[in-house]
């Protein structure tokens, strides 16, 4: 194999793992902004994991880089356990530690929506939900969708951008979807029929209609962002649920590895493609991380709101405990996915 050849295998990898590690950077980032704004001490914030690569002191925090480029933390006194500082975390207010809490999730959000917004601008027209025009090869025509159609909703699920067109289609559970369209200004309810397709061994509805996009103005770019951005945020809610009621089992479930293998594909396809996985992927993991769930960041906020309606701190052994809990399972789940992905690959 040539050095080339090489090169373009390993470079989407590359641009993957940098991209994955900006994400959590920013995460990372969001709560050492906000303890410092807090006046919390920062014992340590560190780049990746592993052994030390580089590291440097300053106002009492150290700065670390380390080997494994793919996570990072923020360690802060008092976090995990009693502190006789009076700048711990643990020692101050409520609403305080809530506020740095929170702070990771919401530099993820922020992140995704600038991405989004950078997305709409960089296109040429602003995409809608009329339906402009059909393929040569079209089916759907046949079961009575029309050009100058505004779709609606698809399968009970309301659509409010063009994404949520594409997330909708890939949800329906056969070839046949019913699609309400507003069509001269009265409502319509279509029982629409389409061409399917495998892509790795999963069939999927083939779109064959072609949407109308509208000349560019800062109005409806920052009205489209704010719908894409919420578009965004809801496929996660969606997939979740999917997950819940059994549609998709383990098996479809994507750990590092599967992420990875994503936007490096990504990579290779085009920017915009990456930048959209990017934007999908930071909201998922602002969105996620304020899941009550234990060992993440929604699981402390969850505690400490009980905390500031009770005036009763959970005991710290309770809580390292049901952390622990969690962090096992969480990374149990990961080695799961992690071994399916894998599997797939090969």
């Amino acid at each position: 194999m040539s050095i080339s050849a090489v090169w373009n295998t390993v470079y989407p990898i590359i641009i993957a793992i940098l991209f994955f590690e900006l994400i959590i950077i920013i995460h990372e980032g969001g709560h050492y902004v906000a303890a410092r704004l807090m006046k919390i001490k920062v014992n340590e914030f560190s780049i990746g994991m592993g052994p030390k690569l580089l590291q440097f002191k300053k106002n009492d925090t150290l700065y670390t880089l380390r080997l494994v480029l793919f996570g990072g933390y923020c360690s802060m006194e008092g976090e995990d356990k009693d502190s006789d500082d009076k700048n711990a975390f643990s020692n101050k207010k409520v609403i305080q530690r809530i506020f740095v809490v929170v702070a990771g999730a919401v530099m993820n959000l922020i992140l995704g929506f600038v991405i989004v917004l950078i997305l709409t601008c960089s296109q040429n027209l602003v995409g809608t939900t009329e339906v402009a025009m059909f393929d040569d090869t079209a089916v759907s025509i046949k079961s009575g969708l029309q050009a100058g159609d505004e779709i609606k909703s698809i399968d009970g699920m309301r659509v409010y951008t063009t994404n949520d067109i594409t997330t909708g289609l890939s949800r329906s559970e056969d070839d046949v979807v019913e699609m309400v369209v507003l069509r001269d200004g009265k409502t319509e309810k279509l029982n629409v029929k389409f061409n399917t397709e495998k892509a790795d061994g999963v069939e999927y509805i083939k779109m064959d209609f072609w949407i109308k996009g509208v000349e560019k103005n800062v109005s409806n770019v920052l009205s489209q962002t704010v719908k894409e951005f919420l578009s965004y945020g809801r496929m996660v809610f969606l997939s979740l649920h999917d997950l819940l009621v059994g549609r998709f089992g383990l098996k479809d479930l994507s750990g590092p590895v599967g992420a990875v293998s994503v936007v490096s594909t990504a990579v290779k396809t085009s920017f915009y493609s990456l930048f959209k996985i990017m934007a999908l992927l930071t909201i998922n993991v602002g969105l996620f991380n304020l899941f009550p769930i234990p060992a993440l960041d929604g699981w402390r906020l969850f505690v400490l709101i009980g905390e500031g309606i009770t005036r009763k701190k959970l005991p710290q052994k309770v809580e390292y405990l049901i952390n622990a809990v969690g962090l096992v399972c969480l990374l149990g789940l990961m080695c799961v996915v992690t071994f399916s992905d894998v599997t797939k690959l090969f």
